[in-house]
């Protein structure tokens, strides 16, 4: 008791309201999910919340082909999307770090797409693909490029290009903006010596600022990859999964055996395995940024 009433206990106190917050909001549906997930729970019979059936939600998850086919298409839309944004926001940091008048206006224009929610990015794509009335074939249109309209929400692998694309437009920024900070902390002495012995541009960015903003690159694929990795509302509103579920996502397969089919502890267990792939990810992405600062530690 004596220490509750010591100076040193204050810090706990006034975190304690922010804890007990925590853990109503955050760990106590986390918990109860959890356990949901080895039961048979029904959103319809909500007896089956008690009824424990241990592995076999898990099981069945593992002998199911529309699982595999979501979880495989979730893999690939994280890798292409990752790689994407990491190309296209290296280039457009290295262009607006060339610009000496107007960067900081050039800087806050470029933080406008993610600052769009991915609802309204959604509703937006889902327009400019339109097959009827979309500004992509009416540009295309008018271009003579072609004579009928192209589906593209329509078409399992031009609706995955779409929702691809609608990715990489709201979120580039983040890789552009981390790669721009690195860029603004890259040390001049080392790129000066390396002009002084010869070196073209080429072989300064290869060999020492693309290494200096490695460790940039991995700090924004670990964040970017676990925003991917859940990805559903854009997802939810250009194809709502189609056609045929050939665009459905981990999360989009999720709510829909949650929500539509009620039953919620199967989807539960499809949500920890997402749990489980966001986590090698971010292992994934550390260990890369471990050895990126080792490196530069070992080069300085």
């Amino acid at each position: 008791m004596s220490f509750w009433r010591s100076p040193r206990a204050t810090p706990y106190l006034l975190l304690l309201p922010a804890i007990v917050v925590i853990l109503a909001v955050v760990l106590v549906p986390l918990l109860i999910s959890f356990w949901t997930s080895f039961t048979g729970y029904n959103l319809t019979k909500p007896a089956t919340l008690f009824q424990f059936v241990g592995l076999r939600n898990y099981q069945r998850l593992l002998g199911n082909d529309d699982f595999w086919w979501a979880f495989g298409r979730t893999i690939l839309f994280i890798t292409i999307t990752l790689n994407l944004e990491m190309v296209l926001g290296l280039g457009l940091a290295l262009l607006v770090n060339k610009i000496t008048w107007g960067q900081r206006t050039l800087r806050t224009v470029m933080m406008f797409p993610m600052m769009f929610s991915p609802i309204l990015v959604g509703f937006q794509f889902k327009y400019i693909f339109n097959d009827a009335v979309g500004l992509v074939n009416n540009a295309l249109f008018d271009l003579g490029l072609i004579r009928q309209p192209i589906a593209w929400l329509v078409d399992g692998t031009l609706a995955n290009f779409s929702i691809i694309f609608a990715e990489v437009w709201m979120s580039t920024s983040v890789f552009a903006i981390l790669l721009l900070a690195g860029l603004m902390a890259l040390p001049k002495e080392p790129i000066e010596a390396a002009r002084v012995d010869g070196c073209n541009p080429f072989q300064v960015f290869r060999h020492i600022t693309l290494p200096f903003l490695m460790p940039f690159v991995y700090i924004a694929m670990t964040i970017r990859s676990l925003d991917i990795a859940r990805a559903y509302d854009m997802v939810r509103i250009m194809t709502n999964g189609g056609p045929a579920g050939r665009t459905e996502l981990l999360w989009t397969l999720m709510t829909r055996v949650g929500y539509q089919n009620s039953q919620m502890g199967m989807a539960n267990a499809m949500g920890y395995i997402s749990i489980v792939l966001s986590i090698v990810f971010t292992f994934y992405f550390y260990r890369k940024l471990v050895s990126a600062r080792a490196f530069m530690g070992g080069a300085q």
